[in-house]
């Protein structure tokens, strides 16, 4: 099953995202720089990464945390008062709980067939 936004995929809605900012970077009344549309850029990759982290299945922690981590460093950029290590504990913290939350509605994959693999009777 392909992971869909919108009704499209995310690949897509991050290029229209990039021409918005790119042709909003030409408009000196709004006053986006090259600086700032790259970090716009980078948060707004992290965002679409969060999404498709949380529609995948199963569900997978560390690309929930690696988005997460993305975001963070978009926004520090923009004044977000965390230092790397609030950031990196905020990160590790996340991690946690989620790891926390998802044990409890896990469970093995049933064995089928004997170990060790490759050989049968």
């Amino acid at each position: 099953m392909q992971v869909k936004l919108f009704g499209r995929e995310p690949a897509v809605i991050l290029y229209v995202i990039n021409a918005i900012v790119a042709f909003l970077a030409t408009i000196p009344a709004i006053g986006l720089t090259e600086e700032s549309a790259g970090w716009v850029m980078t948060i707004a990759n992290g965002v679409v990464a969060l999404l498709v982290a949380a529609l995948t299945r199963p569900f997978v922690v560390s690309a929930l945390t690696g988005a997460l981590s993305t975001i963070l460093t978009g926004l520090a950029s923009f004044g977000l008062p965390l230092t790397e290590q609030q950031t990196a504990a905020f990160v590790v913290l996340t991690s946690a709980v989620l790891g926390l939350v998802l044990r409890s509605n896990v469970s093995p994959a049933p064995v089928t067939s004997e170990y060790p693999p490759g050989t049968h009777a």
